[in-house]
Formats: C-alpha cells, structure tokens, sequence
C-alpha cells in the first residue's frame, strides 16, 4: 500500500471533471479537500458533479488466483486500487473489485488499530458532520466512534428532520452549502431516495449517502462484503440468500449491487408476495450476467447457500397500510430449523435491528455473525473516512 507521504499518481480534477493527463502528488491531494474550501478558490473550484471512483492509468501488479484475504495470511489481494482516489460514497455501482480491495485492504489495517493500539491521530483536526434525517444507531455510532478512533471530532444531529431548520422548510442543498462551512466531511441519512447525489452535487467536501430513503446504504454493502470475505474466505462463486423485505430494504439493493462485481455469484430473492425485489436490481444483475432465482422455500435455499442474509419488514414504509405489513411480517423466520439444514460453513447476517425474523436462541450458534459484521462497520467506515480525507 503506498504511503500518503509518497507522490503517487492519481488523477487531478478541474472545473469540468477529471482529466486522465494530470498528475498531482499525494501530498497535494491530502488537503485538497481544504483547499477547495478555502475562499480563494471556492468561486473557481468545485467537486465534478457526480460521484466517482477513480483508478489511476497504471499497471496492476500480478496476484496469484489463490491469494485471498483469510484470518491467517491477514491479507487482501493487492492491485491497483491503491491509487485510486475517492470524492464521494453514494451507492455500491461506483466500486469495481480493485477499488473494493483497496478499501478492505484499509479496513484492515483500521482493524488492527482498533484492537492493538489506542488510537490513531491521523484525522486530528479534521470534523466530520453526521446528518442524520432518520433514526439509526449502528451506522450513526459507528461513524462517529471510527472518527473519534482516528482522532477527528464531530458534530452532530440526530433527527435532522425535526430537529433543523428543515422542519422551516430549508432545502437540502441550502443545508449541505451551511454545514460544510463548519465540517470536513458529511455523512447523511436521509428519507428521500437520490438525496445523497443531490447532496454531492452540491458539496464541495466528501459526502457519504449512510442510506437515503428505500433508494441505497453503500457503506452498509461495503461492510456486509468485507464480512463475508471474512467469514466465507472468498467472494467469486458465493451463492447468497436475500431474505425479508427486498422491495423496501436499502441494504439489500446495495448489495446486490456490489456482490454483481464478483464471479460466478448466485442470488436467491426470498420474500413475501407484497415485498419481492423490484425489478431494476433483477433486470440489472440479468444484464451483467448474475444468476438469480426467487423461492418461496427459506428450508431449501438455505441449504444451497453460503451466506443467508435476514431483513426485517420495514413498517415505516407501508404507510396506513398495516395490513400489508402485517401480512408480510412473519412470513420468513431464521430459527433452529434454518441452521439444520444450513451448510456448517455458512453464516447468517442481519443488517439489524432486528425484530423476530431471527430468533434468539440462534445467536449461540458460530454461524451467527450479524454482530460480528456490525463490528466490521466500524473498520469500513474508518477506512472510508481515512482514504476521503487523506487518500492513500
């Protein structure tokens, strides 16, 4: 991994987007972000209007087919992605595997700062803003602890929606343009489905979407593959079971997204009639070629699955409809009877919270690993916050 006091080649962006024939050195890159925030060159430098990843133009360095990350080695395979250079986190389709293998490569790294050390000062100085217009605990906490971890500050707002000046009508984009006068960094929440492209549009600092209405939660597939490749040992040739509540869950959708990077992978759709995955992400994975096949029977994926992964029913977004929750709710439950027949390899994520789509006396079980993938949000998001504010 090249060290951010090295000059490394990444492209330099302009008014107009990115441009493949520029070079700036790490260095520069490191307070490039303060530096767009500096009055002199607020009125003639901005982030592109978009979001993206981007790979510089140089040759990746061989890796065996057998090099995978595992418990033992402690190694993720090494590519180019460790020149890449990153704007903004607003949904999984921005990722090809490089680039994820850098980002778990951090991860990593973060891991072992977390349980070895006390602490890291790499973002002294540096305040994040946390925006959060719904309720969260795991993605707001685990923000909030990866920063203060690396040594940053927040600031803060847990209800934006009702605890802001959006409750007097103040848009969006008049929020981000306020509050990355105070920040670094911001991480939103939000209940509008497109509201973080809206807000990294608008930004001229990093903003990561940490779930935006029924629409995507990047870091959240960014964290749930990194579990799997820590639980499983692999990623091509997965076969994953999407439970619950596929037409509502962010989750889900973003994963689905970002598992497509892989080979050989298939998805399994399990969902009540009223909340099956919705077609975009099917007609998606067909066009990139990932088999997908939905079921009514939970016993019978579970048994051909690597990873079974519970949602809940979300009742937030069936309106006055109850009766369609209720309806839904119920129908699909991870209990003893899933772990009988699920492979001894396999594991079971959540996204949590969870409410009774996983019953508690399957916790006991090794296979369990949904808090064991919360943690793993801690170490993303670390990663993520470390590779936006100082790049590599």
């Amino acid at each position: 991994m090249a060290s951010s006091t090295l000059s490394a080649p990444v492209m330099q962006k302009d008014i107009h987007g990115w441009n493949p024939c520029a070079r700036i050195s790490s260095n520069a890159r490191v307070n490039s972000h303060r530096t767009l925030r500096s009055p002199l060159s607020m009125s003639t430098l901005r982030k592109p209007p978009f979001f993206r990843a981007h790979p510089a133009s140089i040759d990746p360095p061989h890796v065996s087919a057998s090099q995978r990350y595992s418990l033992d080695a402690k190694k993720f395979p090494v590519s180019c992605a460790s020149k890449f250079q990153l704007d903004d986190v607003i949904e999984s389709q921005q990722f090809d595997t490089d680039i994820l293998n850098g980002i778990f490569e951090v991860a990593f790294e973060m891991e072992k700062i977390e349980k070895n050390s006390p602490g890291s000062n790499i973002l002294k100085g540096y305040l994040m803003a946390t925006l959060f217009y719904e309720p969260s605990t795991r993605t707001r906490l685990s923000f909030e602890s990866a920063m203060k971890r690396l040594g940053g500050e927040v600031l803060t707002t847990e209800n934006a929606r009702e605890f802001s000046s959006a409750a007097k009508g103040e848009t969006l984009e008049d929020t981000i343009r306020t509050v990355e006068g105070y920040s670094d960094i911001i991480i939103l929440r939000h209940f509008e489905g497109g509201a973080a492209k809206r807000a990294a549009s608008t930004a001229t600092i990093p903003v990561i979407n940490a779930g935006d209405g029924p629409g995507q939660h990047p870091t959240q597939a960014l964290l749930d593959v990194y579990t799997i490749k820590r639980e499983i040992g692999r990623l091509d040739g997965i076969s994953l079971g999407l439970v619950g509540d596929l037409a509502n869950g962010r989750t889900v959708r973003s994963l689905a997204y970002l598992i497509a990077k892989y080979k050989k992978v298939k998805i399994y759709f399990v969902a009540p009639n009223v909340v099956k995955m919705k077609d975009d992400i099917k007609d998606y994975l067909t066009s990139t070629g990932v088999e997908w096949e939905e079921s009514s029977d939970l016993l019978e994926v579970a048994s051909k699955c690597d990873v079974v992964y519970q949602t809940r029913i979300q009742k937030e977004r069936f309106g006055e409809r109850i009766d369609l929750y209720e309806a839904a709710r119920g129908k699909y439950i991870v209990d003893r009877k899933v772990l009988d027949v699920l492979p001894k390899h396999a594991v079971i994520m959540h996204p949590l919270p969870r409410l009774d789509e996983i019953t508690v006396d399957v916790d006991g079980d090794p296979r369990a690993a949904y808090f064991r993938q919360a943690k793993n949000g801690l170490y993303i998001r670390m990663a993520l916050l470390k590779l936006l504010l100082l790049g590599w």
